[in-house]
């Protein structure tokens, strides 16, 4: 064993002077002009491959610092492309909602010019649906010329009303609330009943007598009548009928004009 250490001990200390002796004598050739002797020949023929090998090495330890240095840089570079691809991504969505909500205004407007409407534009800022109540909150109050009982509608139709004014917003009270009611009618006889809210998605027209001629399909406006609606809003589509065997009125379920689910801007009918 002693033996062994001693051996790897020797070849070491050989390597080196090897070493030492080549770089030795590169220095004593540059200080010298004149041709090598014998000795220094045999020499530099012996530490010639340890040199080379020395030189390898460290052109190969240059070549993995470079190379990590390149990576590092790459590292940086894609770094910063995925953070301006995500600020543009994200400028890209903003524009794109802009253009959707100056679209869905735009709309608006034309709907309040064609029908000569007096009203507010408001944007809905919140919401509050339980089981049975349905209302949102606007962005516009008193200071606005908000007051109760003010009609609410879209391009599509009848959003409900309002019913609760602060002084820079107010609540709306939604037609598919259990306690809205909107006086109503259909169809080419002009037959009216009352549009109630269930507390879901859709409606109930009631007090349609079981005699009237109605059909799937049918779009229902509002009359005019109970001081809230202007005539001729629309509320909604018939989607089915019942006619039961024994009672006086039809069992009809509306289904909105207006997707609720989608409401962001609206009309306050003044």
């Amino acid at each position: 064993m002693w033996r062994k250490k001693l051996s790897g001990r020797k070849n070491l200390i050989i390597l080196v002077s090897l070493i030492l002796v080549s770089f030795a004598l590169m220095t004593f050739d540059i200080r010298r002009s004149q041709s090598p002797t014998i000795f220094e020949t045999i020499l530099m023929w012996m530490v010639s491959p340890i040199q080379n090998l020395v030189n390898q090495s460290v052109e190969s330890a240059g070549n993995v610092v470079d190379h990590y240095f390149f990576l590092a840089d790459v590292s940086r570079e894609n770094e910063e492309l995925k953070r301006q691809i995500n600020k543009l991504i994200s400028e890209n969505n903003q524009l794109n909602e802009k253009l959707r909500q100056k679209a869905r205004v735009n709309e608006l407007m034309l709907h309040q010019k064609q029908h000569q409407l007096k009203s507010t534009l408001a944007t809905v800022i919140g919401r509050d649906a339980t089981q049975w109540a349905k209302m949102v909150f606007i962005n516009k109050g008193s200071r606005d010329g908000i007051r109760e009982s003010l009609a609410v509608v879209t391009h599509a139709g009848v959003v409900g009303h309002v019913i609760q004014v602060g002084l820079t917003t107010s609540k709306v009270l939604l037609i598919m609330d259990g306690r809205s009611a909107v006086d109503a009618l259909f169809g080419e006889d002009r037959i009216s009943g009352v549009v109630v809210g269930t507390g879901m998605e859709f409606c109930e027209m009631k007090y349609v007598p079981i005699t009237a001629e109605v059909n799937v399909g049918d779009q229902v406006l509002s009359s005019g009548l109970g001081g809230i609606y202007p005539k001729g809003l629309v509320v909604g589509t018939v989607i089915s009928i019942t006619k039961a065997t024994q009672g006086l009125f039809q069992e009809i379920i509306i289904a909105p004009s207006v997707d609720f689910g989608r409401l962001e801007e609206v009309l306050v009918l003044m």
